[in-house]
């Protein structure tokens, strides 16, 4: 005999509703965002560094920025960094756990006018900025120096155009410049500079103006070409750090052995993180992945 088992409507509504409700954690628990996993050999202790390339200007070899974008994100991963960047400005979001900017592009001085108010609250928190070559020019030299200590004005005839760049080292026992020496390269140097003076830059070399065609008049000035700048953060803010190198006119330079060393040392300090921190990173061997996620910086 089949027994037939009759259920009322409430008891089916009930029945529906314990389903339900069983199924609601299942689905929270699918829907919640999965982490992406950390790329292997990945320093996890790394400093945050954001690099903020451009659009390929000028002739082959030079101004080379998304080349830049391509190279440093791996030379400063290998050297125990955590990277990433673009070729637009670092957005708020980009920015909250960024300890260093690196910029090589032209002409920054426009966007960093055009997003004041993020850069500001990155600069109040203390955040570093590295400033390559022309990323020093913009519309408003004084305000952008505030940021980066110098800068110089779009739209006037304020460089040399590629020649010798003598370094005349200004302060060889500064930590930053421990590998750099009065070397010659062939680069070019800008003039006519905007400087801040309350607190003034930090100068860690200098060069002497080349005689070229755009420099009549300023031959033989004596300018600053790697310096630090150190100062308030705005109102209330940390001090915030600046490492500039002028040079990089001709993206070769940036392999420099003296050259690449010394950014290395100056994106650590503008982080305000120990200054050999990058430079003398060693991964740790590990049988899995050639690297342990632990490793730790050399020193």
């Amino acid at each position: 005999m089949t027994m037939k088992t009759k259920y009322s409507s409430a008891s089916l509504l009930a029945l529906l509703l314990c389903c339900t409700a069983w199924q609601e954690p299942l689905r929270a628990q699918s829907t919640k965002p999965v982490p992406a996993p950390r790329p292997p050999g990945q320093n996890p202790n790394g400093m945050h560094i954001y690099l903020w390339a451009g659009l390929k200007t000028h002739q082959p070899g030079q101004h080379d920025y998304p080349q830049f974008l391509a190279d440093w994100s791996k030379l400063l991963t290998e050297h125990g960094a955590i990277v990433d960047g673009a070729l637009h400005p670092p957005t708020a979001d980009d920015l909250a756990h960024t300890d260093v900017v690196v910029i090589y592009k032209g002409d920054a001085g426009y966007p960093i006018a055009s997003q004041q108010e993020v850069f500001d609250r990155y600069i109040g928190r203390g955040g570093g900025l590295v400033n390559i070559h022309d990323a020093l020019c913009g519309p408003d030299p004084a305000s952008l120096a505030v940021l980066l200590g110098g800068a110089k004005k779009h739209g006037e005839v304020n460089y040399t155009l590629g020649a010798p760049v003598h370094y005349q080292v200004a302060d060889a026992a500064n930590p930053i410049m421990k590998d750099f020496s009065d070397i010659t390269i062939f680069d070019e140097a800008f003039f006519n500079m905007t400087w801040a003076k309350d607190p003034a830059v930090h100068v860690l070399a200098s060069a002497k103006i080349a005689d070229t065609p755009s420099a009549a008049g300023h031959v033989g000035e004596v300018v600053p070409q790697i310096w630090t700048y150190e100062h308030s953060g705005g109102s209330g803010g940390s001090p915030a750090r600046a490492f500039v190198w002028m040079q990089g006119h001709l993206y070769a330079n940036l392999s420099n052995y003296q050259i690449q060393r010394t950014l290395l040392r100056g994106i650590a300090w503008a982080a305000k993180r120990p200054v050999d921190e990058l430079v003398d990173y060693k991964p740790v061997a590990s049988p899995a992945h050639g690297v342990t996620p632990a490793a730790q910086p050399g020193h």
